[in-house]
Parts: C-alpha cells; sequence; structure tokens
C-alpha cells in the first residue's frame, strides 16, 4: 500500500512543527461556541434569570471588594486581619484542590453523552473547567472573603484597586492550580493500582496534617508559606511602590499561564488512560439478594445502590464527611460554631444528587414508573435514602469535630444532633421540591457532572447555605440555654419541613407531573 504524502497532507517535517500550535489553537477557539452552545439552552424567563443572576453575583463583588476598606475599626484589628492574610491565600488554594480531585479534574464544558457525537479536545475541556470554576458559591465565597479581608487591611485609599490586583490573580492561579492537582490525581487514579495510590497517598497528607496539628506546628508551617509574597504585593500596590508590585504581579501572572499549560498537558494525558474504577463499577456482577419483604424494602435497595455503587457519588460523600470535620479539629471550633456545620455538610450532601434527585434513574425512570406500586412509596424511598446519606455525612463530620469541641455537656449536644436532624429534614424538604420542580437530564456517571447547569447549582448553593447557616445560629445560641430548648426549636422547623414534604409528594403522585419529570430525566 502507498506510504507517500497525498496532495491534503503537509510534510511530516512541517506536521511536526505546527501540529501542537494548531491543535491549541484550534482548543482556544472551540470554547467560544460551546460556551454560546451551553447559553442557547437557556431560553425564556431562564435567560431573564441568569442576567439578573449573574448581574447580582458581579454587583456583590464590587461591594465586598470595596465596602469592608470603610468599616470603622481601629488599627489592631486590621493588623490580626493582615497576619492571617497568607494562611487565607492557602486555605484557597487546599479547598479548591480537594474540591476539584473530588469531582475528577473540574466541571465538564459538554456532557460526556454528547462529546461521542461532538468531540472536543482534552485541552478545549481544560480550559472550559476553568471558567466554569467561579460558578460555584463555595469559590465564590472564598473570593469574596479574600477580597473583602484585602480591602479592609488596606482601608479607604485611591491605590486600593492596585491591592487587589495580586489577590484577584491569585485566585485565577490557585484555580489553575487546583486543576494542575486534579488531573494528575485523576492520571493516577486511571493507572496500574491508581485507586491505591491516590488512598495511601490520601492517608498520608491526612497522617502529616494530624501531625502538624498535634504538634502545634501547624501555624508556623503556614507562616512560613510562599504566599508570604503576594501579601507584600497588596502591600506594594497599596503604597503605590510601581515596580514591586508589578514584580508580584508578573509573578503570579506567570505562574498562572505555567499552570494552565501544565493542565492542559495533564487533561491529555488523562484523556489517554480508562476511567478503571468506574468501569470496573459498571461491569462488575454481583449475586442475587433475597427477595424484599415488601415493596418499600425493594424501593429502597434500588435507590440505595444508584447511590452507594456509583463511584463519582461516593467519593464526594467521603470528601464531604472528612473536610469539615478535619477543618473543625484542626481549628478547634467549640459547640458554637459547631451547629453551622450541619447546615453546610447537609447542603453539600445535595448539591451531589439531591437537587435532581430522579436523575439518578436515568433511562431507568422510564421502568421504574412503570412498576407497579404506589408513586408516594417510590417518593417515600427515596426522601429516606437521601435522608440516610445526609444524616451518615453529618454525623462523621460532628463526631470529628467534637473530638476538640470542649465540655460536652446534655444542652451542647441535644443542640447540634437537634440541629443536625432538623436541617436534614429542612434540605431534604427542600431539594426534592426542585428535583419535582426544575428536573434536569444529567449523566452523573461521570465524576465531573453536576445534577444542574452550573448557574442554576449557585442558586441552589446560595439558597441552601443561606437557610441551614440561620438554622445553625438559632441551634447555637440554644447550645447556651437550657436542654430543652433545643427540642421546643425543633419542632415548628420539622413541622414546616414534613408540610413541604407532603405538598411535594401531592405533587409526585399527579400523573402529569410525574411524566414530566420522568420524560426529561430520561432524555
Amino acid at each position: 500500500m502507498p506510504t507517500a504524502v497525498s496532495s491534503t497532507e503537509a510534510p511530516p517535517s512541517a506536521s511536526r512543527r505546527t501540529s501542537w500550535l494548531r491543535e491549541q489553537r484550534r482548543a482556544v477557539g472551540d470554547v467560544g461556541p460551546l460556551l454560546r452552545f451551553r447559553a442557547a439552552s437557556v431560553r425564556g424567563r431562564s435567560r431573564t434569570a441568569l442576567v439578573l443572576v449573574t448581574s447580582t453575583m458581579l454587583a456583590l463583588t464590587v461591594v465586598a471588594a470595596w465596602f469592608p476598606a470603610f468599616l470603622p475599626e481601629g488599627d489592631e484589628r486590621r493588623s490580626d486581619v493582615l497576619l492571617l492574610l497568607p494562611s487565607g491565600y492557602v486555605g484557597v488554594l487546599v479547598i479548591a484542590m480537594i474540591s476539584a480531585a473530588a469531582s475528577g479534574g473540574g466541571r465538564e464544558l459538554l456532557p460526556r453523552e454528547q462529546g461521542v457525537a461532538y468531540p472536543v479536545s482534552a485541552t478545549t475541556d481544560h480550559l472550559g473547567a476553568l471558567l466554569m470554576a467561579p460558578l460555584n458559591i463555595a469559590w465564590i465565597v472564598q473570593a469574596w472573603t479574600l477580597l473583602g479581608a484585602t480591602a479592609y487591611v488596606v482601608g479607604p485609599r485611591w491605590t486600593l484597586p492596585l491591592a487587589l490586583a495580586p489577590t484577584l490573580i491569585w485566585l485565577a492561579a490557585a484555580t489553575a492550580i487546583a486543576q494542575v492537582a486534579a488531573w494528575t490525581i485523576e492520571w493516577i487514579r486511571r493507572g496500574y493500582r491508581g485507586v491505591l495510590t491516590v488512598r495511601l497517598i490520601t492517608i498520608a497528607l491526612a497522617l502529616g496534617l494530624g501531625l502538624l496539628i498535634v504538634t502545634d506546628n501547624l501555624v508556623k508551617v503556614l507562616d512560613k508559606s510562599p504566599t508570604v509574597r503576594i501579601l507584600f504585593g497588596v502591600l506594594y500596590g497599596a503604597d503605590a511602590q510601581v515596580w514591586p508590585w508589578l514584580q508580584v504581579v508578573a509573578a503570579l501572572l506567570a505562574i498562572t499561564l505555567v499552570a494552565v499549560s501544565l493542565g492542559a498537558i495533564a487533561a491529555g494525558a488523562v484523556v489517554r488512560r480508562p476511567a478503571r474504577d468506574e468501569l470496573r463499577e459498571e461491569s462488575s456482577v454481583r449475586e442475587a439478594r433475597g427477595n424484599p419483604t415488601s415493596d418499600f424494602v425493594a424501593l429502597l435497595r434500588t435507590d440505595r445502590v444508584a447511590i452507594w455503587r456509583s463511584v463519582p457519588l461516593r467519593r464526594g460523600l467521603a470528601v464531604l464527611a472528612l473536610l469539615p470535620g478535619l477543618v473543625a479539629l484542626a481549628g478547634g471550633l467549640d459547640w458554637l460554631m459547631l451547629s453551622i456545620l450541619p447546615g453546610l455538610v447537609a447542603s453539600g450532601g445535595a448539591l451531589l444528587f439531591g437537587v435532581n434527585a430522579w436523575c439518578l434513574d436515568g433511562r431507568g425512570a422510564l421502568w421504574r414508573d412503570s412498576v407497579p406500586v404506589s408513586p408516594r412509596l417510590g417518593f417515600a424511598s427515596r426522601a429516606v435514602v437521601l435522608m440516610e446519606v445526609l444524616l451518615l455525612v453529618t454525623t462523621l463530620t460532628l463526631l470529628m469535630g467534637a473530638v476538640r469541641a470542649g465540655e460536652p455537656t446534655l444542652s451542647r449536644v441535644l443542640a447540634v444532633v437537634c440541629c443536625g436532624i432538623v436541617v436534614t429534614i429542612q434540605v431534604v424538604a427542600t431539594a426534592l421540591r426542585w428535583s419535582v420542580k426544575a428536573p434536569f437530564a444529567v449523566d452523573l456517571r461521570s465524576a465531573r457532572a453536576t445534577p444542574a447547569p452550573p448557574v442554576v447549582m449557585v442558586g441552589y448553593s446560595a439558597r441552601l447555605a443561606f437557610s441551614t447557616t440561620l438554622t445553625g445560629m438559632v441551634f447555637g445560641v440554644a447550645t447556651f440555654a437550657p436542654w430543652y430548648w433545643s427540642l421546643l426549636l425543633s419542632v415548628p422547623f420539622v413541622l414546616f419541613s414534613t408540610r413541604k414534604l407532603i405538598s411535594t409528594s401531592n405533587a409526585w403522585a399527579d400523573p402529569e407531573t410525574r411524566s414530566r419529570v420522568v420524560a426529561t430525566v430520561a432524555s
């Protein structure tokens, strides 16, 4: 067979010189059309809501970066915040890395099933994940906190924009570095004995963190972190020292560009390796279990395995249970602050899948809807399983946090326990209402998929975080009251959430509503 170069092919030498650059230019150019493709799917009232949410977020970001500079606090308080800023920079990077690693590299610009018909390069996928990373309430809150702390330290000066520039660039750099770490971990995980290797690395890091906490060396390590240079850049900008400020800004920009490039290379390496743990789970064979004793038990089994046999959901729930607990353990949070954790953990668990609970069935929703059982029974099964999962991860977090929370009196323990139960029921009721009201077709087999579009997830997470934080603050006050106040406070919350669950169950029992949900998630 002839091997000569055809008229449509470039010479081999020229191809080697230009192919890589041509691929990268094409990958960068593909990002814009794909973003417009995603935006085109938003129509009608949703488009208006998108514009409103985006404008509100931008306005709040400007306020967070400007208003704290005018707070009338003394120099001593500003000095305390100044000393904590380098640790805040490290915290942003660590949380971004853990979040990205748990989700397998970031968010998908194009769902996996659509990528079969419309393949995009790994570089395009990586760049899209970077652009979509800020569409996350945790990322937004961290950005607001850092910008506000920087403005508070600098004060009302005309050089405030210069001082904020290093912080803004660091947010971009930390996001890019986190993606590099996430793609690298995913590459290791997909290699030979990769899952075991990643687990050993995780255990070693956890033991190292525990050793630093036990020996009281964590603060010393944070004080010597390279992020102190970012603080110098902030102070140079505040004092209008342009040349040193430019050096810091240029270094941060260089780090960002290098991290973006390395992330593209790592993403390409990941694509060339199969997802071993997901494929093993989907192709495994299990022995048949005994017949269930009732229809409800059969539905419970089906709903439980939909969660616990999903590698991405197991991974996300493990991180959600351990990360807040480790933070509480490292910070030695007292019982008042510990009452905030159940709401945050329950909200995070619901955001993994609960806000679009029926998407777990996928095409199997057509079969589930044809099973001759009461639809209310299926709704109850989904609610019970979601509640079980949230209570499990919340309990693990609280047990870790209680180790250094102080004296465990009856009033404190009961307030935190009641808070955990109340916010779990509250989150389940809200999440299932959203699942029935606004379903989405999502393939959650991908470790990087979200149960709803990113902009919708920002709204969901903000509303859940706001309501559960307020509930946690109420029960935090109850830690100082007699023990029976926690029980009395729980009654109205539980009754209100139960009423919401009953209302959503009635809506699910309506054939027209149920058909709309099933047709959406199975499409």
